[in-house]
């Protein structure tokens, strides 16, 4: 639906003003700001124009207006056709410690920080990981623990009980084949199953590893999307008590992490910014809240999502913003370590 520049101008302020204050819009309370030249009449006969083609609503008889999902979706498309983002707050990661766990509680911790919503990122998939090193260590005379460092820097240790004494011969010679072996290989590679059931090795050594191979079928199992959320308690101690069955339904989200995860699989399709305002999401239990989301990754492939969460009602600007230089950051944090 086509509107004149008066009328854009207007959506805008009606939509930051009642962003800041959580409060109707009144058309003689616009005319009073400083940079809108028009008077009150000029700004109401706008203002009911904005309402008949469904981007405003009046609640209440007396009351000004305030934005609809239409509305809210006809400013964010404006935002993002002219680049006029705000500057956010520097966000950044220590990409010395070389941990992903580390990384992504930062970034999704930051990213509430910054936009006082609700943040989620997802991990990269464990199973993108190649396997770097696999140390085994004798730690009784029948306890082995088995511990696996991948490519991103994750590290996943497993206690390995054995039925006999363990052989130090064998431990020195296991760790040896499997680095040997397993070294570089994908963590969800069919191959690696294999190696450890080589019908080749003899009998002692196959029986040896099999015995270790708990550990690696751990690492398949683990191979799925993690998500790692920040912000529920801030967002809950915000005044949006207006709002509170929006902020249910987002604590009902957060019961439903496969839902999450599904619809943020979604933002690694998106060549730009992913961004679903309230009825815009096919989920019903997201229907009253919005969702901004952006991937990451290298150049050769997408490997998670950022986002946040949050009611109708929010900065749109510094949310967009932000989510993509969290992106940004996470983009360079795993790139120095895909190197």
């Amino acid at each position: 639906m086509e509107i004149n520049e008066r009328q854009r101008f207007l959506l805008a302020k009606v939509i930051e003003a009642h962003v800041r204050l959580g409060t109707p819009v009144g058309s003689k309370w616009l005319s009073e700001q400083k940079d809108v030249p028009w008077g009150p009449s000029t700004v109401r006969a706008e203002l009911s124009r904005l309402e008949e083609v469904g981007f405003l609503r009046h609640p209440h008889t007396s009351a000004g207006r305030e934005p609809t999902d239409r509305g809210y979706r006809e400013y964010v498309d404006e935002m993002l056709e002219t680049g006029n983002l705000p500057a956010t707050r520097p966000l950044r990661l220590e990409v010395t410690r070389r941990e992903v766990d580390d990384a992504m509680r930062a970034a999704t911790e930051q990213l509430s920080q910054l936009t006082n919503l609700l943040a989620i990122v997802t991990a990269p998939p464990l199973a993108t990981a190649t396997i770097k090193h696999i140390e085994l260590l004798a730690l009784q005379p029948q306890l082995a623990m088995v511990v696996v460092i991948t490519s991103t820097g994750g590290v996943t240790k497993r206690l390995i009980p054995s039925q006999r004494s363990l052989d130090r011969g064998l431990v020195d010679w296991a760790r040896s084949y499997l680095n040997e072996e397993l070294g570089g290989m994908s963590v969800g590679a069919r191959m690696l199953l294999g190696k450890l059931t080589d019908p080749t090795l003899p009998q002692p050594e196959r029986d040896f590893l099999q015995t270790l191979a708990p550990a690696f079928t751990e690492l398949e199992e683990r191979a799925g999307d993690t998500l790692y959320v920040d912000g529920a308690a801030r967002l809950l101690s915000e005044d949006r008590v207006q709002e509170l069955s929006q902020l249910g339904d987002l604590m009902l989200m957060l019961e439903r992490r496969v839902v999450l995860l599904s619809v943020l699989r979604h933002a690694l399709e998106e060549p730009r910014v992913f961004l679903r305002i309230g009825h815009e999401n096919e989920r019903r239990e997201l229907q009253s809240l919005s969702i901004v989301a952006t991937s990451y990754g290298v150049p050769s492939r997408h490997l998670g999502a950022v986002s946040v969460i949050g009611p109708v009602r929010m900065d749109y600007g510094k949310a967009i913003a932000s989510v993509r230089q969290a992106a940004d950051e996470l983009s360079r944090f795993v790139g120095e370590l895909y190197e």
